[in-house]
């Protein structure tokens, strides 16, 4: 009897304890799906590239050789990566720096009290307008607008600002200008708009309590609207670098890379290196150091959202 009471009495715990237990592992269960496609298309890709770059003639041949850091060697000491480097300096620096002031400047603008509420909205309409394009339309509408016989060359001949056809995506001299041109043109919006809601959100009595201690605007600005604006300042800088450094698209479809290198960042090389010299193991130790440098910027991003929360 005592048998059977104490059977009794565990499977009543044990009955009693189902529900808890399938509470606290339900919502795990939802994730499921998520996490099997974030393996199967993150995880996993990501560590075939970082295997690959430790390998030699990998993908092409069925027993690649383990070279251990030479294909990082390689890459670290090649010319074409060096320049790849630099011109990815120069077109994500001056991307971010005029997006950042191109986006103060309009949301300033939208947000003053000297313009109606029907002007600020076709304005913002208008500024968002870049935005709205996909990096197709962007690359057809500019090669169009700089081609020697484009709109641009014929409103410096006609104001006398030069007296020949400028070859903008072609020219060695030119193109990488003209292709970072393009994507500050292209992406300034996301600055202007996030900047603008960070404006909206200052509280007015600032201003105020600033004018009737005789600080004029440009102190207010410097003392008030930038240190309420840092938070998303630092955000959206952060959020710009990887997105700009990994920027392909435009690139790819306005010049290629090219006149030669002159337009060559990381994201076309790697993709040269990979499918049209078949170089898997340089592009993927190329892709991997790309992957680094991304990391750490995203870990300052994800320290930072932290902090300011």
């Amino acid at each position: 009897m005592r048998t059977e009471a104490k059977t009794e009495t565990i499977r009543s715990l044990q009955e009693s304890r189902k529900p808890q237990f399938f509470k606290k592992t339900e919502p795990y269960v939802y994730l499921i799906p998520t996490i099997l496609l974030m393996v199967v298309l993150l995880v996993i890709p990501i560590f075939m590239v970082i295997r690959y770059s430790f390998y030699d003639n990998v993908i092409i041949n069925k027993n690649p050789e383990f070279v251990g850091f030479e294909n990082f060697k390689e890459i670290l000491t090649s010319k074409s990566f060096l320049v790849a480097v630099k011109n990815t300096s120069i077109f994500v620096g001056g991307s971010i720096i005029l997006h950042m002031i191109l986006g103060m400047t309009f949301a300033m603008v939208l947000n003053t009290k000297y313009l109606g509420t029907k002007t600020k909205a076709i304005f913002r309409v208008i500024f968002s307008l870049p935005w709205m394009f996909t990096a197709a339309v962007i690359a057809v509408l500019w090669k169009l607008l700089l081609s020697p016989n484009g709109f641009i060359n014929f409103l410096l001949v006609e104001l006398n600002l030069t007296s020949s056809q400028i070859e903008w995506l072609a020219s060695r001299d030119f193109a990488l200008f003209s292709v970072t041109s393009i994507n500050i043109w292209a992406g300034y919006p996301f600055f202007m708009i996030s900047i603008l809601a960070g404006l909206q959100g200052i509280q007015s009595e600032l201003y105020e309590s600033a004018a009737i201690d005789g600080a004029n605007s440009v102190q207010s600005f410097f003392h008030i609207t930038i240190p309420q604006l840092k938070p998303i300042l630092i955000s959206l800088i952060l959020l710009d670098f990887v997105w700009t450094i990994q920027q392909f698209a435009l690139i790819w479809m306005t010049t290629g890379g090219g006149p030669i290198d002159a337009t060559e960042i990381l994201s076309t090389f790697i993709y040269k290196q990979g499918f049209s010299q078949y170089e898997y193991s340089l592009a993927s130790t190329s892709a991997v150091i790309l992957l680094i440098v991304c990391t750490i910027v995203a870990i300052f991003y994800v320290r930072h959202q932290r902090g300011s929360e």
